[in-house]
């Protein structure tokens, strides 16, 4: 009978769905075209806002709309792009910019907050008789859209994406014209949000009788040891006769295996009529979709007419229950879990904020490894690919809307994320806001709040909300109706608050905010860097131990979201220029760990850590007492300097030791005794740097999601030791199928490119040890191989074998 259902399982995946399905996606990602316009100049913006666009539909004389529009000067480029973060610094007095990480990108720089983008395509006549749309992920920002002079429409949202039915334009067997304006010239956030087309584009291909865009709602109820599964499957008629179809949906495991499907349904649909069928299938003994297992099924909803499938959608999703109480907190398929979150917005070092696919899962791979199971999406809609790697590796995720207003502007883009978000298990709430200011506590706010929370209920009637307000025991306002209550810092003030509304749930939605530089361990108003300890005040918000040591033991706090995980660009904290991007991470932006890492890591984690900071290289400091801080999860710890013991210590629970030992070079070593188990960690001072040593997660790469690979770069000493404070400029030399396209060091003062053009050297400093380049796979097969190149220092090589 396993053979059997094999069988047909194969059956249905390959000849069921693939061959007579027409649905295809396609990625418009290469071979586009772009220049800058101009805000504020139309002729230096091809003629836009003098040329007459809208008279007469189709006519885009004399500007890059129109197909014979020579663009053979303007830069290639390939997509995600995010032009910003190739421009340079600049030292201008404007909060704006200040925020946005000092860059020419704003209303105050009309000659770079301007993008044009053309991008050419053709389709198959083969094709014509079905349904064509555009979908993009996500543009930075209010981008106008024309195809083959036509214009398509607008999406003013930079963060979530928009689909436009195309078919009405389209040419067969000859070259069709995509042309983008990007006007980037307003804000949404206080942060650096990158400019350009950052996302993915698609051209979609469907029959006219289908399922509409995020159309197929998966969701599960699981009780004992059994699931029911509820399909709701919407359909849209756009043929020019009514339609009788059926729709029946296949649940496979993740190979494939069929494991249980529905009855087909009949549907009559009228022309341009609309029906949503929810069907109900068993799953029997289900394996459970969590952060330690994050297993996903696949629901397969097909549309048959007169027994030919017309269309199908594949979904991804999960099998799981959550629950949460007022006085517990939050439950995961019945087990009381604790969130251990990070906020983080959406950008990396190198290539700000167009990240290839493979980014995604290497950035949520560094917080899993610290101990975190949450993310929340701060403060506007996600990648997909972002979920996608939540999904996979097992990372809970709090999925927020941009902006509190329930204007059909920012309804529609709720909407938007909560249709293309809900399938996915690992969001397991939303949030509808943050710190929106004095409509957060009056009736504005409780009404919008209203508005936007029905909304949600009835897309997604399966999650609750909450709302990030940086109050403290506040009832009034958006407080009144948000099902969950967030807290901003204000961490001193929970207790009351549960105490006054006890069958409220709370969760810290944005806590900590400690400020620290890798690798610093002075305060250096100069080059605007603050110490890399647990030690914030006086500088910002509060010490990591201050929050959790209160969210740790009390059960009515579901737990907390850190601000934040990673550094990021822009809104420099608490210096300004020369400072660059914000010092709140417990990893840089590249994601290297400060020292705050360990401490979360230690009461976050299920692995022994034992963890010494600072370095010992202190070198004209001899027999001056430094402050030695351990991190660490054991019972106890004992601290030796060259074999001489400076005493043992039991480790408090949730805090962190120290001892202050007179520097001399050597050796120093912490043992730690933790359940019997003894553990330790050992920093030595290390002589002059020898080699570089290049390492990256994989060494192996594709054509596809995994074409990424991010090099991390430190020094050794002749003895193999790290060094952790040299700081030269390292080169870099690539060969084979492939290319750099960005670096960085995580220095939040540093102004060097994080790109460079065709035919310049890459290069980039280390800072306190450490650099990283990122490398992507161009076409063809082969080896890459990355060289690394430091004046005195050893070179250092990695390769990569591309399939």
């Amino acid at each position: 009978m396993r053979i059997l259902s094999f069988l047909l399982s194969v059956l249905l995946a390959f000849a069921g769905f693939s061959q007579t399905n027409p649905r295809e996606r396609r990625l418009l990602d290469d071979g586009w075209k772009f220049h800058f316009g101009h805000a504020g100049d139309p002729s230096k913006d091809f003629n836009y806002g003098i040329a007459n666009l809208f008279a007469k539909t189709g006519r885009a004389d004399k500007t890059p709309i129109e197909a014979k529009f020579n663009d053979r000067e303007w830069k290639n480029v390939n997509l995600p792009h995010d032009w910003a973060v190739a421009l340079p610094f600049v030292n201008v007095k404007n909060n704006d910019v200040l925020a946005h990480g000092y860059k020419p990108v704003g209303g105050l720089f009309p000659e770079t907050s301007i993008g044009w983008y053309r991008k050419k395509f053709t389709v198959a006549r083969a094709d014509s008789s079905n349904r064509f749309s555009i979908q993009f992920d996500g543009i930075f920002r209010d981008a106008k859209i024309w195809l083959n002079g036509f214009y398509v429409g607008n999406n003013e949202s930079g963060y979530v994406g928009e689909t436009f039915d195309v078919t009405d334009y389209l040419h067969y067997d000859r070259e069709n014209l995509l042309v983008l304006r990007v006007d980037a010239t307003q804000y949404e956030g206080w942060f650096y949000e990158g400019a350009g087309i950052y996302r993915h584009v698609w051209l979609n291909k469907y029959h006219n009788t289908h399922i509409r865009e995020n159309g197929v709602f998966v969701h599960a109820k699981h009780e004992g040891s059994n699931a029911l599964v509820t399909v709701e499957t919407e359909l849209v008629n756009k043929a020019l006769t009514p339609a009788d179809v059926s729709v029946q949906v296949y649940i496979t495991d993740r190979n494939g295996r069929e494991m249980a499907r529905s009855a087909a349904f009949p549907v009559a649909l009228g022309i341009l009529g609309t029906e949503k069928v929810e069907q109900n299938i068993p799953v029997n003994t289900p394996r459970l979709w969590s952060i330690e297992d994050p297993y996903l099924y696949r629901a397969i909803a097909v549309v048959k007419q007169e027994g030919k499938v017309i269309d199908s959608i594949k979904q991804r999703f999960g099998i799981r229950t959550v629950t949460i109480d007022a006085n517990k907190g939050l439950f995961l398929n019945g087990k009381q879990v604790k969130l251990k979150g990070t906020n983080n917005h959406h950008d990396h070092a190198g290539i700000g904020t167009a990240l290839p696919d493979a980014m995604h899962y290497y950035r949520i791979r560094r917080l899993k490894e610290m101990g975190s199971n949450a993310y929340r999406t701060s403060h506007n809609a996600p990648n997909p690919e972002l979920l996608d790697a939540c999904d996979s590796l097992g990372m809970l995720v709090m999925d927020e809307h941009r902006l509190l207003n329930s204007s059909p502007e920012y309804t529609s883009q709720l909407e938007r994320l909560i249709r293309r978000d809900r399938n996915h298990p690992s969001v397991f709430m939303w949030s509808i806001g943050n710190e929106e200011g004095y409509v957060q506590t009056n009736s504005f706010g409780r009404r919008i709040g209203q508005s936007l929370l029905m909304l949600q209920q009835k897309l997604d009637p399966t999650r609750t909300s909450t709302y990030a307000a940086d109050l403290a025991n506040f009832r009034r306002g958006i407080n009144e109706i948000i099902p969950v209550r967030g807290f901003n810092y204000r961490d001193s003030a929970v207790a009351a608050y549960h105490r006054d509304n006890p069958g409220q749930p709370i969760v810290g939605t944005e806590m900590g905010s400690t400020v620290t530089t890798r690798g610093i361990y002075k305060v250096d108003t100069v080059n605007a860097y603050v110490p890399d300890q647990d030690i914030t005040s006086p500088w910002w918000a509060s010490t990591a131990e201050e929050w959790w040591t209160l969210a740790a033991v009390n059960d009515y706090w579901m737990g907390g979201f850190i601000w934040t995980g990673f550094d990021y660009r822009g809104e420099p904290t608490p210096y300004e220029w020369p400072n660059i991007n914000s010092h709140f991470g417990v990893m840089d932006v590249c994601g290297f760990p400060k020292n705050i890492y360990y401490y979360y890591k230690s009461w976050w984690s299920d692995e022994d850590v034992v963890h010494i900071s600072p370095h010992w290289n202190w070198k004209g400091r001899e027999g001056e007492p430094i402050e030695v801080w351990v991190n660490s999860n054991a019972e106890q710890v004992e601290l030796f300097l060259n074999g001489k013991s400076f005493g043992k210590k039991d480790m408090p629970r949730n805090r962190h030791l120290k001892w202050m030992v007179p520097y001399k070079a050597g050796k120093l070593e912490a043992i730690g005794w933790r359940k019997g188990k003894k553990n330790k960690a050992v920093v030595e001072t290390t002589s002059a740097p020898d080699k570089l040593v290049l390492q990256s997660e994989f060494t192996m790469l594709d054509q596809g999601e995994n074409n990424t690979a991010v090099v991390n770069i430190h020094v050794i000493d002749a003895k193999g030791r790290t060094v952790p404070d040299v700081n030269e400029l390292v080169t870099f030399t690539l060969s084979g199928p492939g290319k750099i396209i960005g670096v960085g060091n995580g220095d939040p003062s540093s102004h060097e490119p994080d790109q460079y053009s065709e035919g310049e050297v890459w290069k980039r400093k280390l800072f306190n040890g450490k650099c990283q380049v990122i490398v992507q796979v161009e076409k063809g097969v082969g080896k890459i191989t990355l060289e690394a190149k430091s004046a005195g220092i050893k070179a250092g090589m990695i390769s990569f074998e591309v399939k």
